[in-house]
Order: C-alpha cells, then structure tokens, then sequence
C-alpha cells in the first residue's frame, strides 16, 4: 500500500494540545508521560530501507492541499516543492506521531533566521555564550560530545556572568543541559541524570553550584544502546530564540554551521528539547506560559541590525567586513577566560570580523590561516593566494528580516545494529529532495555514504538534475569501512561514477573540503583542516540545515535535529557563505572519472583512501567506531 498521509496525522497535526501545551497545563508531567498520553506508547521502527527507497510516488494536487492543512504557516506561502517534500515527511508519522521529535501540530510553521554562522567551532560558541548571557528566564541545551575545551570554557564562563546578571536583578534562571553518554546504566534507562561531582569534573568541568548561585542547572545524558547516540545539537532561550547547529562541544579543526531561528519555529524547538528530557523536570521551565507565537523579541528590531542592511544591493558581507577592519584595534576578542560580551548581535559580529582581519603587515590569508590555527589547535601553513576584494572570509552572516516556511526534520535514536529504522522524517526530507528537484541539489557534509543515497542520487542525474556535493577526505575513516557503516567517501563516489554514463557524469560534482587558507584538502588524520557542516538545498530555495549527516550512523541510528526552509534569499547567502568562508569549490574539485581528488601532477591527497584497499582489520575498525560513538571526529 503507498504510504499516505492518514487521517489521523492530519489530525495530530491539527490538534491544540502538544507535550509542551500539556506541560504547561500541568508541570507536575513528565515530557515522557504527556507523549504517552497523547501519542500512547509507540516509537515504532519505520519500514525496513530496501521499501523506503522508492515507497513514495509524486503527490498528487490534492495530496498538497492535505499536506498544507498540516502546518501552521502564518503570513508565509510555502511552494510546491516545499510541500511536496513535507508531504512525504508526514507519511512516517502514522507508524509513530512522534518518529520526528516534535509533536506533529508543531512539525509545520514558521519563522526568521537573522543570522546564520559558517565558521570554527569556536566561532559558533561564541554566539551562544552571548545568547546565553542575555537570558531572562531559562537556557535549554542539547548537544552530543561534551568534553574538557574552549567550548566548554566559553559556556561556564557565560553560565557564571548569567548567574552573576541574574543576581543582580533578583532573579533565577533555570538550565538543562542534555548530551549523549554511553554506560551500563543506559541499558536500564538510556535518560540518567549526571551528578554533580560528575559535571563539576575535569572531563565535564561545567561550573559548581556554588559558582553559578542564582541559576537552576540540572545535567542529564541520553543514549540508546547499543547504537542510539544523542546526535542533535541545539539550544532554546527563553523561549524566545532556538540555535540550531552542527558541532559538538570539544576541540577540533571542524568548519561548522549554525542557524539562530526566532518566531513560532522556536515552540517547535522547544518541544523537541522536552521530548529529548524525557524525564520529570525539576523545577519546571518558566516560559512554559509564554510560547514564541503570542511574540516577544526580535533581532530584526534592533536599530544596530537593521544599520547592516543600508549599503544597497545586499551589500552587508561587504559592510561586516570594513566594521571588522575598524575595529580590529580596539575591540578585544572573546576568548574563553577573557570573555567579552556584546549586547547586540551586530556588535557580536563586528568583534568577530575583527579577529579575522589583517594584523599590522600582514595579508588577508595570513590572518585567516593565523586564526584557523588558533582554533584548530595547529600549525598548517597557509598555501592559498589571498582572497579577492568581496570574497572575504565572513563567518557571521546576517539576513534581513524574512518569516518563511520552516518545517522540523528530525529522528529518534534507533540503538539496535540493523538499519531497518530508515522511514523517519529527516531521511524523507532528504530523499524527498532529490526525487523532486527539478534542477539542482547542492549537499555539504563529513560523510556522504547512506545505502538509499547511491540510487536516489544516480536517478536524480539520470533524470537531468545537477548534483553537487562537497565531503571530508578521510573523515573517520576506520570507522566508515566497518560492515555496515557505507564505506569511505571515496568509496561511495567511485560507485556513483560507475552508475552513470559519460554524458550523464557531466552533471555530477564531489569536491573534497579545502579551508579558506589552503589549495588542496587535508587528510583530516592530520588534524589540521576539516568540515563539519550538514547542509542539502533544493532546487536553490529548500534548505535542510541542521545535525544530520548523510551517512549511515545519521540516518539509521543517532537522534538528530534538522529545520527545513523554504527562502530563496537565505539558502542564496548560504550558498555564498559557503563559497566565501572555505576553498572547496575552487580548488576541492574531483575527477569527472572516479570522484578522487588529484593535484596537477596527477597524485592523490596525502593520506587518501585507495577505492580498491582491503576492509580494515575488526580491530582497527573497532577503534574508528569508538571515536566515532565518542564524537572524536566522527559525530
């Protein structure tokens, strides 16, 4: 029977009541007990990968219609892609209402994006750490690795002035941190509360109690044995704006991305962090009366922000840049233990620019190499030419004021070995791109190898639809080449090669990541130069953004967070983003033969994997599946 959105999905999705609609009507519940009583007890499996694949024909004009009475778009207008593809992301809610992480009613709505990052890992920290300094009432954070770094330094620093803030006005604010921890006691209950002589540890090191006296921290782990890892990445303050991201929090050489999100979507968010708690909360959230919807604040409001967008002709890269170049003298960095935080979000991103600009004698990629190494704790040497006037490496990206489509894209932790829990909202959303686009799909992520990818992604070229995807040479590679796990990145590309004729691979483009300082890639077991970013746009105007990597662990096993949007104006300045903070497109480009990536002379990357090497040994494959559960470089 072809998979259908059922009655009772466009019911849930109509529906008033929520978890977090429930919760506030009585916070005495549990999130796990206010699922169960309106959902009941499911978290079914979805259908098995080999009738996903291709279970979904086109939907029909009256398919749409459906597919639009579910979401609740406000003044926004979604297109027929847009609804296309959320139309087959309902289709897996009938087997569990609550396979996507949000209750259905909050799956489809609304929202802004003043500002996207594309940057280090500690270049997106330092956003955070500002919006957790700014909280009112409550922050709400989840991630996977948690562990000993300037990361970290960066959110106890800010947890201690919020506190610190917080007296000062007589108030409280509550925090909940979540993150994923595998141990013996997650096979009793993958939810355990993590104790405060554990926390306050070295391996942790949030702040003490008696460091952070007027704040309510409470510290939890999930994971789902033996394979179901707390992947999803986001942060929701006061219930008023959501951060959506793509890193961890831990040293590494990782290019990330992350989405600051204001407007209903941040109901939606907050949902799913209620949904990922599980458990009682004590004491319960204070902005549980105050959803986003009823509005509140927006950044687009602040005078300071809407100065970025007076040069004409979308000329605010261009502006953020000469502000960082004046104030490069004078405006100290925020680092962690030298914090220095900003009121606004237009003077966050000027102090960041700053730290990209050149120094006194210095060009503009020496100071871009200066600070890559910096953040990734190395010392490569730049070999790229200076970027051309325009072309500036800019990680804060500010959008103008936009509400568009926004729809959550996500899954449940699946723990058991078998990849038969593939039916899931974020795959749907992925797959549903690439059967429906009619001219372009773009995709950046660590790893490109999901089993369903090779022939979604051959039909979509055979069909005439332009391919373009941008991978890390070597990234967790041991891992990747275990049974089950998809194999390499250049495995998977030479196999796609082999699908398609030689007119046909005209339309396909995998490049290898290359920093902004550098001419070629870098094997990430060199630790120098990697990408973490997890993007698919559509056609140039459906975004997915978010945790989801499109390999197997992603989409078979680790619960992930994504947003899909429907702007052609932001997944344009994220395209532009993407080409202006990194070198992939200029000089990552791989053979039209194979996918490899080769110098002039011919030769390949240091440290690349050969297509035709032997499985790795079950005890190197081993170890590379242990960082890649720990997050140490996998995740």
């Amino acid at each position: 029977m072809k998979p259908q959105v059922t009655p009772t999905v466009v019911k849930n999705c109509q529906a008033e009541e929520t978890v977090s609609s429930l919760l506030a009507q009585n916070p005495s519940l549990s999130p796990g007990e206010a699922a169960i009583k309106l959902f009941g007890k499911k978290e079914k499996t979805g259908k098995p990968s080999n009738d996903a694949d291709h279970g979904l024909s086109p939907a029909s004009a009256q398919d749409l219609e459906i597919a639009s009475s579910c979401g609740r778009w406000g003044p926004t207008r979604p297109g027929e892609l847009f609804l296309r593809v959320y139309h087959d992301v309902l289709c897996c809610l009938e087997a569990d209402p609550l396979s996507g992480v949000v209750s259905p009613a909050l799956m489809g709505t609304y929202g802004s994006i003043p500002l996207s990052v594309i940057a280090p890992l500690v270049d997106l920290i330092r956003h955070m750490s500002n919006v957790i300094v700014r909280a009112r009432k409550e922050v709400l954070f989840a991630t996977c690795s948690w562990s000993a770094s300037d990361a970290i330094d960066l959110i106890s620093d800010a947890l201690k002035e919020l506190s610190r803030r917080a007296g000062a006005r007589g108030d409280r604010v509550v925090v909940k941190i979540i993150f994923d921890k595998a141990g013996p006691k997650q096979f009793v209950n993958p939810h355990q509360k993590v104790p405060v002589e554990v926390y306050t540890g070295e391996k942790i090191k949030l702040p003490h109690p008696s460091e952070i006296p007027n704040l309510d921290l409470e510290v939890s782990s999930l994971h789902v044995p033996l394979l179901g890892t707390l992947h999803a990445k986001f942060m929701v303050v006061d219930r008023q704006i959501g951060i959506v991201e793509s890193n961890n929090m831990e040293n590494n050489a990782n290019m990330e991305m992350m989405t600051h999100l204001e407007g209903p979507i941040v109901d939606s968010l907050y949902d799913s962090f209620l949904i990922t708690w599980y458990e009682a909360l004590n004491p319960p959230l204070p902005s549980r009366n105050f959803p986003a919807i009823n509005g509140g604040f927006s950044t687009s409001n602040e005078p300071s922000f809407q100065k970025l967008f007076n040069h004409g002709d979308a000329r605010e890269q261009q502006a953020i840049v000469q502000d960082g170049n004046e104030a490069k003298e004078h405006l100290a960095p925020h680092n962690p233990g030298d914090p220095h935080y900003d009121d606004t979000l237009a003077a966050e991103i000027t102090r960041v620019q700053a730290m990209y600009s050149p120094r006194p004698g210095e060009s503009r990629v020496l100071a871009i190499n200066r600070h890559l190494n910096v953040t990734s704790k190395s010392k490569a040497e730049p070999t790229a030419p200076d970027p051309e006037p325009g072309f500036e490496f800019t990680p804060y990206i500010a959008h103008e004021k936009e509400d568009m489509p926004i729809v959550v894209v996500s899954r449940r932790p699946h723990g058991s070995p078998s990849n038969a829990d593939a039916f899931v909202p974020q795959n749907e959303a992925f797959l549903s791109c690439i059967r429906n686009a009619k001219q372009s799909i773009f995709i950046q992520t660590p790893d490109l190898n999901a089993s369903q990818l090779l022939p979604a992604l051959a039909a979509a070229i055979k069909r005439g639809v332009e391919i373009t995807y941008y991978v890390c040479l070597g990234y967790n590679d041991a891992g990747e080449m275990m049974p089950g796990q998809g194999g390499t990145n250049e495995t998977f590309a030479a196999k796609l090669y082999k699908e398609l004729s030689t007119q046909e691979r005209t339309l396909l483009h995998v490049h290898w990541y290359t920093a902004k300082d550098q001419s070629r890639p870098i094997h990430h077991q060199f630790s120098q130069r990697a990408c973490h970013v997890k993007l698919l746009i559509a056609d140039g105007h459906i975004g997915i953004q978010g945790s989801g990597n499109q390999d197997t662990q992603s989409w078979y096993h680790s619960q992930e967070i994504n947003i899909m949007i429907d702007s052609e104006a932001t997944c344009r300045k994220w395209r532009e983003g993407i080409e202006r903070n990194q070198n992939t497109g200029t000089y990552g480009r791989g053979s039209q033969e194979d996918g490899a990536w080769r110098d002039e002379h011919g030769h390949e990357a240091e440290g690349a994997t050969k297509k035709s090497a032997p499985p790795v040994s079950w005890v190197k494959g081993a170890v590379g599946m242990a960082k890649k559960l720990q997050a140490k470089g996998g995740f």
